[in-house]
């Protein structure tokens, strides 16, 4: 025991557990927030509506059928909540369709073919009915492809080869930091009279799914077509491409970017009691990528928010601000949703107090992420205390979640539901986000913890 109370981390973390356990035994909110957790963890709803969602919708894109049908579902499901009041809100979204399965490979030196495992990215162009092929040159930075410049880079294919920085514990500051080859590459590579771009999937570990997202160009250069490739793959490519041989790359494509569709945001709300007019927004997006089912991305944000609203209205909880769960629509190629979002509210001159998002995945809680300034941070985690017990331990200065943060603009304190990051680039934007990788015991806890940070900021405010 001596030597146990020697450990520094420890002795950081008993003033907390103290608070722990002296909230859990004579708070007035303490006892609120084991009724709350205790109803979802015994009746939530979140994995069922999860299920609904990914079996009998399934991927939704922006602009498909398929996000017409979400659409349709989740205003049911909130209205099944409890909800005072079910809407949908007009938007404009992207609407870029993949068409036929992708096809690639690799020729080697002795003419044979290795078939990649890949996938277009998304807003990417496709490429003409042939395909495209040439001269493979890898990349492992942007500024490598800047030195090679164009006597190197014209007319040829370039492989971003960028890794996910293993040695960040949060898995998120390297998905940010490496990604940058997918965002930005091949409308840098354009620049330099590259043909075509290959990416290395953003993904922790080394297995055989190739990776989707989003891609932006630059109307100042051509746009070419690009595509990701399994991190499999990649280690594959590069330890080929180091044995100094040429490789010749071969991929076609068949993608098209059509205008801008008419879609919508759903909307639940519940009327605040004492102030209505303030207004506390949860939510997640809608629309997913079409290779899988947007099990962790972001279904499980969706229904975590309507049991926010699902367990206040069955423990008869009258939040004293409006709470509004949003599932917000385009999250994925464009930002029409959360776009659309921001105008009504300057529009209807509204006060937004607060804004939680939740698009991590429904893993195990650990915290949450505030944007916000330092006074709100404080007022935040003097309430950690009453959600340790649950799972969550930090609330810390961060990213807050792609679209609550136009709210800013309005001066909206923000925050992220921030879950255990380990296992959730095993299945972002890739064919492995199905409703299976979820776990119900960990999507409830996610949603017991929401649904107690937004009791707690609807009673006493930022």
């Amino acid at each position: 025991m001596i030597l146990f109370m020697r450990n520094k981390g420890f002795l950081q973390l008993l003033p907390l557990l103290l608070l722990a356990a002296n909230a859990t035994a004579q708070s007035p909110d303490s006892l609120l927030i084991k009724r709350i957790s205790d109803e979802v963890l015994v009746n939530s709803t979140a994995y069922s509506n999860l299920r609904y969602l990914c079996k009998k919708v399934g991927p939704r894109l922006s602009g498909s059928a398929n996000a017409k049908k979400a659409i349709d579902a989740t205003a049911s499901m909130l209205r099944a909540a409890g909800a005072d009041t079910v809407y949908l809100q007009p938007c404009m979204v992207t609407h870029w369709e993949r068409g036929p399965k992708e096809t690639g490979y690799i020729i080697l030196a002795d003419k044979s073919k290795h078939i990649l495992k890949l996938t277009a990215l998304g807003n990417s162009v496709g490429t003409a009915a042939a395909g495209i092929s040439s001269t493979v040159i890898e990349v492992k930075n942007m500024e490598e492809l800047s030195r090679l410049g164009e006597k190197v880079i014209k007319g040829k294919i370039v492989f971003f080869n960028i890794a996910m920085n293993p040695t960040y514990v949060r898995t998120f500051n390297a998905y940010g930091e490496n990604g940058v080859g997918r965002r930005s590459g091949p409308a840098q590579a354009a620049k330099y009279g590259a043909i075509g771009a290959i990416v290395r999937s953003l993904a922790s570990n080394i297995d055989d799914h190739p990776h989707t997202g989003a891609t932006q160009y630059n109307d100042s250069f051509p746009k070419i077509p690009a595509i990701a490739i399994s991190t499999a793959d990649a280690e594959w490519l590069s330890l080929e491409l180091r044995k100094k041989m040429e490789l010749k790359a071969y991929f076609k494509t068949n993608c098209t970017m059509f205008p801008d569709a008419p879609s919508f945001n759903v909307i639940g709300e519940m009327k605040g009691s004492q102030f209505p007019a303030e207004i506390i927004t949860v939510g997640g997006h809608l629309d997913s990528w079409d290779l899988a089912e947007g099990a962790h991305d972001d279904g499980t944000g969706c229904v975590q928010s309507i049991e926010v609203l699902r367990a206040m209205k069955q423990l008869q909880l009258r939040p004293k601000r409006t709470v509004r769960a949003v599932m917000f629509m385009n999250e994925e190629n464009g930002g029409g949703g959360s776009k659309a979002y921001l105008a009504a509210a300057k529009l209807k001159n509204e006060k937004h107090i607060f804004a939680l998002e939740s698009d991590d995945g429904g893993f195990t809680p650990r915290g949450f992420s505030l944007e916000m300034t330092d006074a709100n941070i404080q007022k935040m985690k003097s309430w950690l205390p009453l959600l340790y017990n649950y799972g969550i331990y930090e609330m810390n200065k961060g990213g807050s979640g792609s679209d609550v943060e136009p709210l800013k603009q309005i001066g909206t304190p923000l925050a992220g539901f921030a879950p255990d990051s380990q296992r959730y680039f095993d299945y972002h934007h890739a064919e492995t986000d199905v409703f299976e990788a979820v776990s119900k015991r960990e999507l409830d806890l996610g949603a017991a913890n929401m649904t107690a940070l937004i009791w707690l900021v609807s009673e006493y405010g930022l």
